[in-house]
Order: structure tokens, then C-alpha cells, then sequence
């Protein structure tokens, strides 16, 4: 693993990223593919087509369905789903948060109940780093508990002291399942998350604990679930100085294209969410002048494509008009057509962003790209 910071403006930090799958340039956006697939019919050659760098998976539902055992027997999660770039996997704890009245969760681990079928399911920190390395991932994300962020102070003290224990557990399975014959990725990489809800006080302590182990690379978990976006930008603002500025800084399940912006101003330069996707196979797509509603009327006779001058398969060939009839009549190609937008929409966002930092105006090009999403 090799994180070289190339340029910094401010805060924002302009990286490259050498992993055992390639080299990613940062700050960057992982598309998130949950079972090994982007909803939206997207596939690996898609990704790619559409500027691509790291590709999400979800360790529970993988475990659950197909089942990690029979992925490794196949040869791991890139030759599973075709796809020779980076692959970071979440740990299951963000399903400790939101699997709330499926499970139970002790010292040793977490008792789910499966939203699949309802048979019990058993994940602490061992069983968690023993799934992502039967799935062979780049990333893997340690196991935590990520606390309601309105839950009492108490609580969260007590979740996110259990959380470095945890912690202290995956890196020493790791270590040990990296030194086994059978083992898929020997050169896999652990991250470390941050909790801490948006008490800034439990915040910043646990980031000093975390920062002095030495991991891969440091998270920020437990934002973006129901905090105000000022709540998560001040939390943003106290945590990350003291997280290490030589690893990679991750906001976990981040966000809108005015989050990211927001984050990478305050030192974040990896992020994940479920909106491009989800908002495209709902008609809703992201411009430079704001986001559109495709199956609105007044796009019922539109000649135009969904941005002018946007080069995403979607653009190049369509009208706003054919993908809102496509939407309307349940067309699966309308729902791809918007999902391969919105995706490269961030990408390319994400590009135009390592630009800005590395010719030093990236206070400019935020402003300038917020005020045009805002229609200002």
C-alpha cells in the first residue's frame, strides 16, 4: 500500500492510492454495487465506460446471498462479478444500525436475524474480516457499531469504546488470515472507522486512539444518518485534523454531490453513497444547473438530452423525452439510462475536484459548482 499526497489546497488534499488491485487517484467516489452488482442493470464494462475507480460491496448481504464461502471457491469477488480495479467491502456493522429490530449485539459480536429469510446469523469482528477475506476485496472495513447519532451520551460512549476493542480484534484476524496458504488477496487492506455520533468531544478521542495504530486507511461512520448537513460538516470539522493526513480519509455513506463537495474541503478524499443510483432508477438525474425530475411533464416533448454537452452514454444518444417515456412505461432502460448519468455525473465531478486542488482554486471551482446546483 503506497498513499502519496501530490497536492493540497487548503484542506483538501489531491492523492494517489497504490493498492494490490491498482493505483486510484483521490479524492474519488466508489460506486456502490451492494450485492456485486450497481443496481440498474449496470455491468463491470459500464463501470469502466463511465470513469470507474473503486467498486463497493456489501459484506452481510453477500454473506447471506450467495454466500462468501462459494464466492472464495470460485476465486474471490473480482472474478466473480469481472472486474480487475479495487473492490472495498463494508464490514457489516453498518447493518448493526440499520438491522436495529433484527439484532442483538454483545461483547462477542452481533446476533442478526436475516431479512432474507429469518434465520440467525452470528457476525462479531473475527467472522467479518473471515467473510471480506473469503470475498478477497481490496478495502476492508473493520467491524463497528455505528450508534444512533441522537442516542444519549452514555450509549455512545459505551458503543464506541466496544467499537476499538473490536478494532484491536480485526487487525489481529487480519494478520493472521493474510498469512494462510488459501488466502485470496494476501496484500488486503484494513481501514479503521470513526464513531462517535456528533458528540465532538467522544469524537475526537476516539480518532486519537485509532490514529495510533498504524491501519491502512481511516473512516468516518455513523454521519448521514439523520444529523443536520451543518451537524456533519462541524463534526467533520473537529475529527478529521486528528486523523492521519498521510492515510486515506473516508466519509462513509456520503452523500450529495454539495456533501462531497463540502467534505473534500475539510480533508475527505474517499466516499460512497447509494444516491446516484438510487435517485436515477427513480427519474431523478444530476446536472451542473441542479437536479431534474425526468417525470415531470414539462419533459414530455423535450428534444434535449439530460445535460448539453454531457458526454455519459445516456447523453449521447437520448433525449429527455424517450427517457422519460422509457420511465413511464417501466422500461428497464430508462432506469440504466439515468443510473450511468448520475454515476458518471459524480465521476466526473470527482475529477473536475483533483483538478481544482492541484491548480490551487478549489475554493473557486466549490463555489462556482454550488452555486450552479443551487440555480444561483
Amino acid at each position: 500500500m503506497e498513499y502519496r499526497i501530490l497536492a493540497r489546497d487548503g484542506r483538501a488534499k489531491r492523492a494517489k492510492f497504490k493498492t494490490a488491485h491498482g493505483t486510484v487517484q483521490t479524492p474519488l467516489f466508489m460506486n456502490v454495487g451492494t450485492v456485486a452488482a450497481i443496481k440498474g442493470a449496470v455491468s463491470t464494462d459500464d463501470l469502466k465506460a463511465i470513469k470507474t475507480q473503486v467498486q463497493l460491496s456489501n459484506t452481510y448481504h453477500l454473506h447471506v446471498r450467495t454466500g462468501d464461502k462459494l464466492i472464495k471457491q470460485f476465486g474471490g469477488l473480482h472474478r466473480f462479478m469481472n472486474w480487475d480495479r479495487p473492490i472495498l467491502t463494508d464490514s457489516g456493522g453498518f447493518q448493526v444500525f440499520s438491522l436495529a429490530g433484527l439484532r442483538k449485539i454483545k461483547e462477542e459480536g452481533v446476533t442478526f436475524q436475516s431479512h432474507i429469510d429469518g434465520r440467525k446469523i452470528f457476525m462479531g469482528p473475527e467472522e467479518s474480516m473471515q467473510i471480506q477475506s473469503n470475498l478477497g476485496s481490496t478495502i476492508a472495513m473493520a467491524f463497528d457499531e455505528c450508534p444512533p447519532s441522537r442516542a444519549d451520551y452514555g450509549y455512545i460512549k459505551n458503543s464506541v469504546d466496544r467499537t476499538t476493542r473490536w478494532l484491536h480484534r480485526c487487525r489481529a484476524e487480519m494478520d493472521r488470515l493474510n498469512r494462510l496458504e488459501d488466502t485470496i488477496n494476501k496484500e488486503q487492506l484494513l481501514f479503521g472507522i470513526n464513531q462517535g455520533g456528533v458528540v465532538e468531544e467522544i469524537r475526537i478521542r476516539h480518532a486519537k486512539e485509532i490514529a495510533g495504530l498504524g491501519l491502512d486507511g481511516y473512516a468516518i461512520g455513523g454521519l448521514a444518518v439523520g444529523e443536520s448537513h451543518e451537524e456533519m460538516y462541524r463534526i467533520l470539522d473537529v475529527t478529521v485534523p486528528h486523523l492521519p493526513q498521510d492515510r486515506p480519509t473516508y466519509l462513509m455513506g456520503v452523500g450529495t454531490p454539495i456533501n462531497i463537495l463540502e467534505a473534500v474541503d475539510r480533508g475527505v478524499d474517499f466516499f460512497d453513497c447509494v444516491y446516484p443510483s438510487r435517485n436515477g432508477r427513480h427519474g431523478h438525474v444530476y446536472t451542473n444547473k441542479g437536479k431534474l425530475n425526468l417525470f415531470n411533464q414539462k419533459y414530455e416533448l423535450d428534444p434535449r438530452p439530460i445535460e448539453e454537452g454531457c458526454p455519459c452514454p445516456a447523453c449521447r444518444s437520448y433525449s429527455r423525452a424517450y427517457i422519460r417515456h422509457l420511465l413511464k412505461a417501466k422500461e428497464m432502460l430508462g432506469m440504466r439510462l439515468c443510473v450511468l448519468h448520475n454515476l458518471y455525473f459524480y465521476n466526473t465531478m470527482m475529477e473536475e475536484i483533483r483538478q481544482a486542488i492541484e491548480e490551487h482554486r478549489y475554493q473557486e471551482y466549490k463555489e462556482r459548482k454550488i452555486a450552479g446546483m443551487l440555480g444561483q
